[in-house]
């Protein structure tokens, strides 16, 4: 049963692709052509009562935090980036590699092949009062402590474009603009089947005057990049935050090159004005109900045509890289919210953590979806192993009843990454001993207060 994202998601049954050199090259129904069928070294995988469906894409990942979940349980967002931000203050960049490492595998492990991750700043956490950053004990890391991020991502072997950061407010324009610009092209001189692209890391939320925005946008035009932003994400300190998205306005920002990341608290108009020029939103139902953030309007969204990825957010206030959590969360969540069964159906969420996801990342033309000339990023999930029932609506089924259990295979490429829950990277086991020899005697310290 193959799961089709376009037009609309629909299970195609008794469907074949074929894969070459990690790519689809045909896609059918029925027999299998003769030529494919015996190619030399053609290998076949049998399918057969399982759903072929493709990897998640997270719009909005942090996987660097992969350390520290759990943290913050009674906080909304500031309150909990205190929390957990504080944690690895002093952490290195080797401490950063394998958390990131830890975190990217978490996503992989659990069928999400491809991720718009966010990298840590070099600039260590600082606290929000009234709008503003309180810098006063602020250092500064190592360039390292961004290069490692990136290293892990590429060891991990799962697709991402990579968000950074200027950091002109701590660092100064010069050098946060150098900075940047060497980053990119790092990113750019990897291999690109994986490293799909850089992205400015939109951090207006956190500045202390529009010139970021002004910053933001340069950096975007100059090097062709996406922006995705934190914004109006959390009640807390709204006035300021809504006075943010005026900053993006007035640089010219908000439009089709845009995400909104979260969106909670837009207002009417905001949501109107963020339609009409095109910007996408980014949508995390786990964190947000985690921290206390709110409901999205998504039925609104959807209405408008706004185009809407989910994304899984921090491993640590999602606290588990589980897409269909996210997405049953996001569909029960807004359901509830608007008090109609209608307002999302379960394609709506599958086509946002799928290809709907893709587009916010501006990488729909190579993953998403299974299609020709996309890379061959897929799962094979078996709804009779743990069994969920006949298949009386098998799109809904999947959406509503498949689980991390039901994942045979996570292919990436048409390569295997998981099977049976295990990751094939040797990387793997190494990954979990050296996070835990990293941060147990620190999380021990942190339990006995």
């Amino acid at each position: 049963m193959l799961v089709a994202i376009e037009p609309t998601p629909h299970v195609v049954d008794d469907a074949w692709f074929a894969v070459t050199d990690g790519v689809v090259t045909a896609i059918g129904t029925g027999d299998v052509p003769d030529d494919l069928r015996t190619a030399p070294g053609a290998e076949r995988l049998d399918a057969t009562g399982s759903f072929v469906a493709p990897g998640f894409v997270s719009s909005h990942s942090h996987t660097f935090t992969s350390g520290s979940r759990g943290r913050g349980t009674d906080e909304r967002l500031y309150g909990w980036a205190a929390a957990m931000y504080g944690l690895t203050r002093d952490a290195s960049p080797e401490d950063v590699y394998w958390c990131t490492l830890h975190g990217t595998f978490d996503h992989v492990r659990n069928g999400t092949t491809s991720v718009f991750d966010f990298t840590d700043q070099r600039v260590t956490f600082a606290p929000m009062v009234d709008g503003r950053r309180q810098r006063d004990a602020d250092s500064v890391r190592p360039v390292e402590w961004l290069t490692r991020q990136l290293d892990a991502r590429m060891d991990s072997g799962i697709r991402f474009v990579g968000a950074l950061q200027i950091e002109q407010d701590a660092l100064g324009a010069d050098e946060g603009v150098r900075t940047f610009g060497e980053l990119v092209a790092d990113v750019r001189s990897r291999d690109r089947r994986f490293a799909l692209d850089a992205a400015v890391y939109g951090a207006v939320q956190w500045a202390d005057d529009p010139s970021s925005a002004r910053l933001e946008a340069r950096m975007m035009s100059e090097h062709g990049l996406r922006n995705h932003a934190h914004m109006l994400e959390t009640p807390d300190q709204l006035t300021e935050q809504l006075a943010k998205v005026a900053w993006y306005r007035d640089a010219g920002v908000i439009g089709p090159d845009f995400t909104f990341g979260h969106f909670v608290q837009a207002t009417p108009a905001i949501v109107a004005e963020a339609a009409e020029a095109g910007a996408a939103v980014s949508w995390q139902p786990a964190a947000n109900g985690r921290l206390a953030s709110g409901v999205l309007d998504v039925a609104e969204l959807l209405r408008r045509g706004v185009t809407l990825g989910l994304g899984l957010d921090d491993q640590a206030c999602s606290d588990i890289a589980n897409p269909w959590q996210n997405m049953r969360l996001g569909l029960f969540g807004v359901r509830a919210d608007q008090r109609d069964p209608a307002a999302v159906r379960p394609a709506d969420v599958l086509r946002a953590q799928t290809l709907g996801a893709a587009e916010t990342m501006g990488v729909a033309d190579r993953v998403g979806s299974i299609e020709v000339g996309k890379y061959a990023d897929f799962l094979v999930v078996d709804p009779r192993r743990p069994d969920i029932g006949p298949l009386w609506s098998p799109l809904e089924n999947y959406v509503l009843s498949c689980d991390l259990p039901n994942v045979r295979e996570v292919r990436v490429g048409g390569a295997v990454v998981a099977s049976g829950g295990a990751l094939t990277s040797p990387l793997a086991d190494r990954a979990v001993d050296e996070l835990h020899a990293r941060f147990d005697d620190a999380a021990a310290a942190v339990r006995r207060g």
